[in-house]
């Protein structure tokens, strides 16, 4: 063994061991702050999706009838459909022997049964200055007058349709289609007032259940749902169990407590405020997700769009407010420790979100967060549809950017036909080789932000979906920022980390 003999070689371990110290305090102070999150999102809480907790729902009259709801209409007589001639603009014609776009109508609901029809191409249902004709020709709601539709008592799927001048629709011939039916009805098959009415779909989101019960109900409502659904127990739980984060959709109206917007009630960002408070307690990170944009980004239900079209980056109003949102939230919890990260948006759909729609509005979101919380994580959502790289031009000049992907067995045909196997096989191989191909040494970082143990297999054992979920969580966790599991909570069981982890599917 060889002894110290110089102070010069003394004076060299202790540097070698300092500078061997500060490296590796360097490499904590990273891992710290770039721990690799292992979360899960709080989805249906504070921006409502129905699927998720239909109960919600059951209480709002006549609620087959919210905003957005698809209807389609048959003529009786002409045994044809209802349809916005060139998909609005003109005259409605009963012709169609097949229906699709310009044969779906969907309802902006003024209250339980009175509605603004709107078309395809935007345009509002209302009657020709004769008084007559019926026509899709306004933009404005206001203008177009209210219908109401009413069902046939032991046959609801038959309904006739009163227009503002408080006559009934008829249609009298293929190509038309007038509001001057002044008798009562049997509901007979030669009655050209009659049609079969058949809904196509049906949107369960923040707008229509705040709509759906209206400003006297509403509120109590959806306080009762936001302070029964998440509570501090599932906070020590989820720190419990493993995980080390949260991601929290939340709505751009929230920045409008107390008084939002119609028909949006306030006392959302209370229980936000909460949220980051239990983050703090149980140490666990907040990425905060603007998963629900004024006008919609995405036309779905988890977007609180009204009646499923994209009104987000049409017009300027949209993108300063959603930039406003940014700021709103990042100035509020700059200074709590568990903010970890702000999402941007989640999930604009291409190709209705243009690429330089998105980059505009990303950077000036990105600036404002920057200027208020200088060392929390931005991130980024893909596009729905678009190219898994096209934000990594704009992503190279940001710092601390975060790439967010979905990966959903689910959603496409190709999963339809899929063994349990193949569906394991799948993550292995293709989505392992999506998320490498954008997990870069020199880009941004990323993460999968949303992912469930769910497919379309049928009966699939305890064991088979353990496998499933293990071979995400191992692919997923090569994600250079960390992955979130979709859900906390979910009637569907699968859907529900909480039920996942009690009952031994997944196993952090």
């Amino acid at each position: 063994m060889k002894t110290i003999n110089s102070k010069s070689q003394l004076l060299g371990i202790v540097y070698v061991f300092a500078l061997f110290n500060i490296c590796n305090g360097r490499r904590t102070i990273m891992k710290s702050n770039n721990e690799l999150i292992r979360a899960v999102n709080l989805g249906g809480w504070l921006v409502t999706e129905g699927w998720m907790k239909p109960s919600l729902f059951d209480s709002i009259p006549n609620n087959d009838f919210l905003d957005g709801v698809g209807l389609q209409f048959k003529s009786v007589t002409t045994g044809k459909f209802l349809a916005a001639e060139l998909g609005g603009g003109s005259i409605i014609v009963a012709n169609r022997t097949s229906a699709s776009g310009w044969e779906t109508f969907r309802l902006w609901r003024i209250n339980e049964t009175s509605f603004h029809v709107r078309v395809f191409n935007k345009q509002f249902l209302g009657i020709d200055s004769m008084g007559i004709k019926l026509v899709a020709i306004s933009t404005d709601s206001e203008k177009s007058g209210v219908f109401e539709i009413i069902r046939k008592s032991d046959d609801p799927s038959r309904v006739r349709i009163k227009a503002p001048n408080g006559l009934f629709l008829q249609a009298k011939t293929e190509d038309l289609v007038t509001a001057d039916s002044h008798r009562d009805t049997q509901w007979e098959d030669n009655d050209p007032s009659v049609f079969e009415m058949t809904i196509i779909e049906r949107l369960r989101g923040e707008y229509q259940v705040t709509s759906g019960y209206g400003p006297l109900k509403a509120p109590k409502i959806m306080k009762d749902h936001w302070d029964t659904f998440i509570t501090e127990k599932d906070f020590s739980f989820i720190a419990a169990s493993g995980l080390n984060g949260v991601r929290i959709p939340v709505g751009w109206w929230t920045t409008k407590d107390p008084t939002p917007p119609k028909p949006y009630v306030g006392g959302s960002l209370e229980v936000l405020d909460r949220a980051f408070l239990w983050a703090k307690k149980y140490n666990l990170k907040v990425i905060l997700d603007l998963h629900a944009a004024p006008g919609s980004q995405n036309g779905f239900e988890h977007s609180s769009t009204r009646d499923g079209n994209i009104e987000w980056g049409q017009t300027e109003d949209t993108l300063e407010e959603s930039v406003h949102a940014i700021e709103f939230y990042t100035i509020r919890y700059a200074t709590n420790p568990s903010l970890y990260a702000v999402e941007l948006i989640n999930e604009p759909r291409a190709p209705g979100v243009s690429v330089s729609v998105l980059t505009k509005y990303y950077d000036a979101a990105y600036k404002v967060v920057r200027k208020h919380a200088p060392s929390v994580f931005v991130i980024l959502s893909n596009r729905l549809g678009g190219d898994a790289k096209e934000l990594f031009p704009l992503a190279s000049g940001m710092k601390a950017v975060v790439i967010d992907v979905h990966y959903y067995n689910l959603f496409s045909d190709i999963f339809n036909d899929m063994t349990i196997d193949q569906n394991i096989d799948f993550v292995h191989t293709n989505r392992s080789n999506e998320l490498q191909d954008i997990t870069t040494s020199n880009g941004p970082l990323t993460f999968v932000g949303e992912w469930v143990a769910e497919w379309q297999v049928r009966g699939a054992t305890k064991e088979e979906y353990q496998r499933f979920s293990k071979a995400q969580m191992q692919v997923w966790g090569r994600a250079s920022f960390g992955w979130a599991y979709w859900s906390l909570k979910n009637v569907n069981n699968h859907w529900s980390m909480d039920w996942m982890i009690k009952n031994g599917y997944i196993n952090l």
